[in-house]
């Protein structure tokens, strides 16, 4: 059996949920190949390896530049079928989702996304999903030769133990088809760190008083290399922008740290940060909903705590 992953490539850097997909891959089989649209440089082409994949299938139409879901699906078929592939792995993202579904059809596989564990169990092929935004765990039998898996960010170590793979060029016999829909412009959020990527996210709430006082939580957020995100109110009324809105009607994260400063802990928030590892609140309310969700809390002013914080972090550093 051998597994196949795509890995997703954003300005020639190898995102970490795919290097976690790669390390997912090893731990199914010995034999994992990985499938790029995109040259690497030779220091991704390393962490690859070190992941896991022993092979390094790189696609280099230009065609392919910018991503395309229904070209990207004919191509991961093709290579899936060619190398004798029986799992397709993929990390979970705006574009692995549709293309994994597009994939299963395609090769004639089971399709399970959402994944939160490894296999295990005997004779069956077996994973764990996280079910109802995270508040539960199925296990889910996976039938049938052929399976395409889609796995959650931040659930699988990422393994430095691997060698250099091999590197081979590949060129997808594709049709018209596959270019029916055209990408006519990308915008990407600005910023140093994007949200849904980030392994640690400083999210503010109302409670932070104003767009003005956001300093507080940038200052944080660029010692620790993390995103900002905000509650819903936050970006309706205009005091972040809408991209930055974390919760069920918005971006849903699974950093390693959540830290939310001046959000009550509305249910539609929870929904999209309850799959982060750790949660750390900060209100002055002591009664706030959010502090029942969290690992770890302060009660106090933000203004005091948060700017403290941030001048420790960097001691710490120091």
């Amino acid at each position: 059996m051998s597994v196949l992953v795509f890995v997703e490539v954003d300005e020639k850097e190898i995102k970490k949920s795919s290097l976690e997909a790669i390390s997912y891959g090893k731990a199914l089989e010995d034999d994992v190949l990985a499938i790029c649209f995109d040259k690497v440089d030779h220091g991704a082409v390393e962490s690859i390896g070190k992941a896991g994949a022993k092979k390094l299938i790189q696609v280099t139409n230009e065609q392919l530049a910018v991503p395309n879901i229904m070209a990207y699906s004919s191509a991961i078929a093709e290579a899936f079928d060619q190398n004798g592939c029986s799992v397709l792995v993929l990390a979970k993202s705006s574009l692995g989702d549709p293309v994994s579904a597009r994939v299963a059809i395609k090769v004639g596989a089971s399709v399970v996304s959402n994944v939160s564990g490894l296999s295990e169990g005997s004779g069956e092929f077996v994973v764990d999903r996280s079910i109802y935004t995270g508040k539960a765990l199925a296990k889910t039998i996976v039938k049938g030769d052929k399976k395409v898996i889609t796995i959650k960010k931040n659930t699988v170590p990422v393994r430095e133990d691997g060698a250099a793979p091999e590197v081979v060029d590949f060129q997808p016999t594709l049709s018209d088809g596959d270019f029916v829909v055209k990408v006519t412009k990308t915008e990407k959020t600005t910023g140093e760190v994007l949200l849904p990527e980030a392994d640690i996210v400083v999210s503010g709430g109302r409670g932070m008083g104003g767009p003005e006082k956001w300093g507080i939580l940038e200052d944080l957020a660029k010692v620790l290399g993390a995103a900002t995100g905000c509650s819903k109110p936050v970006s309706d009324m205009n005091w972040r922008p809408h991209h930055e809105h974390v919760g069920q009607t918005g971006i849903k994260v699974s950093p390693s740290l959540y830290i939310a400063v001046g959000i009550s802990g509305a249910i539609q928030h929870l929904a999209g940060v309850n799959s982060s590892k750790y949660i750390l609140v900060i209100n002055k309310d002591p009664e706030a909903p959010f502090f029942k969700a969290a690992d770890f809390g302060i009660v106090g002013d933000a203004f005091d705590i948060v700017p403290k914080l941030t001048e420790a972090i960097k001691a710490k550093k120091d």
